[in-house]
């Protein structure tokens, strides 16, 4: 299997003023090709550092992509180190300097003569076009080693490196590598390990816990010679997985929950509409952001003050004077409140005390109840405290129970 290591170039990413989305794009798309990706470095702009990491890379690696540094300006070193790291000259590719003087008479300007230098090449070495501006990508082998070199934009990069690039490294693929991602919600990472201890002991395939903000997830990996190889190895851990953690597993090869419940609900023609307190819209934000969400989501009602509450979604006085305006009557009055209000065949009633102080009634922080209607059902979870100083973390995690809740109802009922 051929190894590869990834260099990005870049004083802006060290300094955390872009995040770097190359990297991750890469490796995945190495891994689907059988490239076994051995380590990721960032190195700022400067020549020594970057050829010192390049001369690392290369002992190790049997391809290196460096990415970024191909642009006009003075601070873009990423060609000039390379070639001269590597022993090859640089000459003009006088092609490319003609796109390049197109590229700007179609926009009606003149070409800066900076950018001059992106027509300069490695000498016997492949020129990738760039479609999407005006570095194109470079690749240079030496003897068993190659060296490519990828524009920085990921708008760039990404369709080069799919077109082109992808192509171009295919003699150095022999096999494939395929991952499932196995997400879960309400269970615990170390809990969710101990139930699959056994399998993660496995070498082909692996399968390697991790955890985010509320969630923990499971990556399966099969090494094979094609795709259909690699998923009847995975089959069989895949479902020993989903049959032991049952309904925590809420997704396979999904992005996040609210891609799941957008996705869900399409395929069952329903709508949903939300009532929040505490998580202030955090609840619609995320059921919005999945492509496709206005065909299933109405609205959504930010109710923070009892006034709001009384007058919009039709919560009663008598409630929130007895029970107070966090408890399970009060979400279930929301839910009912704005389900009604949007003719809506599902509504989510939210409720609690993000933090860091409490209510009147001392109740503790992070105290929340989630109730869903359909109308003839009604369900209710209550989150009995959160993180004291954790506000973020509060309202992060009562949105995703309720999408967990709304997605295990649809499994369930509908």
């Amino acid at each position: 299997m051929a190894v590869c290591e990834l260099i990005s170039v870049g004083t802006e990413l060290l300094l955390g003023e872009i995040l770097n989305t190359n990297s991750r794009f890469l490796s995945r798309e190495l891994a689907h090709m059988g490239i076994f990706v051995l380590r990721q470095s960032t190195v700022g702009d400067n020549p020594d550092r970057l050829a010192q990491t390049l001369k690392d890379a290369l002992e190790r690696s049997d391809i290196v992509i460096v990415g970024g540094g191909l642009g006009p300006t003075a601070d873009d070193i990423t060609k000039e180190v390379c070639c001269k790291t590597l022993g090859c000259d640089l000459v003009l590719d006088e092609e490319i300097l003609e796109e390049l003087n197109s590229f700007f008479r179609a926009r009606g300007l003149t070409m800066p003569q900076s950018n001059a230098k992106q027509a300069m090449v490695p000498k016997n070495g492949t020129v990738f076009k760039n479609l999407n501006g005006t570095a194109p990508g470079l690749a240079y082998e030496t003897g068993a080693k190659c060296v490519i070199m990828l524009p920085g934009p990921p708008r760039e990069m990404e369709p080069m490196f799919l077109h082109s690039v992808k192509p171009y490294l295919e003699k150095y693929s022999d096999g494939i590598i395929l991952s499932h991602t196995i997400r879960t919600f309400g269970i615990g990472e170390s809990a969710m390990a101990e139930a699959v201890a056994d399998l993660l002991e496995s070498d082909n395939p692996t399968l390697a816990p991790y955890a985010k903000e509320g969630e923990a997830f499971l990556r399966l990996t099969a090494r094979a010679k094609n795709i259909e190889e690699a998923e009847s190895i995975a089959k069989p851990v895949l479902a020993a997985v989903q049959n032991r953690l049952g309904d925590c597993v809420y997704g396979i090869d999904v992005d996040n929950l609210q891609t799941k419940l957008v996705e869900m609900l399409k395929e069952r023609s329903l709508k949903i509409a939300t009532a929040e307190s505490c998580t202030a819209g955090y609840l619609s934000k995320r059921i919005t952001e999945p492509a496709g969400a206005s065909k299933v989501f109405e609205c959504g009602i930010v109710a923070y003050s009892n006034d709001i509450k009384q007058q919009i979604l039709g919560v009663s006085g008598d409630i929130l004077k007895t029970y107070g305006a966090v408890s399970k009557e009060t979400a279930v009055s929301m839910a009912k409140g704005v389900r009604y209000l949007a003719c809506a065949d599902i509504g989510i009633g939210v409720t609690g005390i993000a933090g860091p102080g409490t209510d009147s009634d001392n109740k503790p922080i992070g105290l929340t109840y989630i109730a869903l209607t359909d109308g003839d059902r009604t369900l209710v979870e209550e989150i009995p405290a959160g993180r004291s100083n954790d506000r973020e973390y509060n309202r992060l995690y009562a949105a995703s129970k309720a999408l967990f809740m709304a997605i295990d109802y649809l499994r369930k009922f509908r």
